[in-house]
């Protein structure tokens, strides 16, 4: 018993006359004092507390209790290597003029490819107010992209803003290509077959977009009440299942029901405003709404309250 005892002892730091007395610890000198003699039982403690002092209402409350940037799993070594500055004293060098202290590894063409394509979906992803949910699902498939090396000869910009278009349709959020060729430097076209080959090398899938996935957006940004979304929403849905509008995009149906909707409400948009926050042509919300028009009775709901009659609709 005593034997076990003596080996509790020596597995633990503590004071060797008073093993049960608490320790301090001294933060400014290192050292872990035994509170009954003063013996020094550690020296050399390392301070797990932060480098300086911070106040609250410093740095809009950030408590920058650490340093170094912080772990980026999608960058070979976790990102956590440190670069050594340039020496510039005579300690920096031996006695051959060679500089003692060298990177170990500097980084790689790839490591600065990656950083450069997330850069740049942040910045995208920024103009256009998505989440950082998304963002870190673009980045992961950007990696994916990068490293299966199945996308050569396309510029990384236009697989980053790919990756970003296919990352809005996973997480239930889509975005128009024109809305990601406007914060993007590439054109629509070369987004659109980056998209593709992205699909394929990846093996992955996106769900189909339908009107409701733009519906509320386009609304909000025109100012048009819930009754008017509603409406529209119900327009959309009840022209795509009575097969009123084949082969024509969702986001062209769905503009063309915010127009018949507000026409029958007292918050009337013009096929110009319409066009200009949805991305589409006027000829192209025309085509889609004269379709629309001679079924106009059996599109809107029951209980929508019309400021304009169905009689009195434009016709176009």
């Amino acid at each position: 018993m005593a034997s076990s005892s003596r080996d509790n002892h020596l597995n633990k730091v503590c004071c060797y006359s008073h093993p049960e007395a608490p320790l301090i610890e001294d933060y400014r000198a290192g050292d872990m004092i035994c509170s009954e003699c003063g013996l020094v039982v550690g020296d050399r403690v390392i301070d797990v507390g932060s480098e300086w002092r911070t106040f609250s209402n410093e740095k809009a409350g950030v408590d920058p209790s650490r340093v170094g940037g912080p772990e980026n799993p999608l960058l070979s070594g976790g990102d956590l290597s440190t670069m050594i500055g340039p020496g510039t004293g005579p300690a920096s060098f031996d006695a051959f003029g060679t500089a003692k202290y060298q990177n170990r590894r500097t980084m790689s063409s790839s490591d600065r490819a990656l950083i450069a394509a997330f850069k740049e979906i942040s910045t995208m992803a920024d103009r256009i107010n998505l989440p950082k949910t998304i963002t870190d699902r673009a980045n992961n498939l950007f990696k994916q992209v990068h490293d299966g090396k199945n996308l050569k000869g396309r510029s990384n910009d236009a697989k980053a803003s790919a990756c970003l278009y296919i990352a809005c349709r996973q997480e239930g959020v889509p975005r128009t290509f024109k809305e990601i060729c406007a914060v993007s430097k590439i054109s629509k076209k070369e987004i659109g077959r980056c998209f593709k080959l992205t699909l394929k090398a990846l093996a992955t899938s996106v769900d189909l977009i339908t009107t409701a996935d733009f519906m509320s957006r386009f609304c909000a940004n025109l100012d048009l009440p819930n009754v008017v979304q509603r409406a529209a929403t119900h327009i959309a849905r009840k022209a795509v299942e009575m097969d009123i509008v084949p082969g024509r995009s969702p986001i062209s149906v769905a503009a063309a029901a915010i127009y018949m909707a507000s026409q029958a409400s007292d918050n009337k948009k013009t096929h110009k405003e319409i066009g200009d926050i949805a991305g589409v042509a006027d000829v192209t919300i025309r085509q889609s709404y004269r379709l629309m028009y001679p079924h106009a009775a059996e599109l809107f709901p029951e209980d929508f309250n019309f400021f304009t009659p169905i009689e009195q609709l434009p016709p176009v």
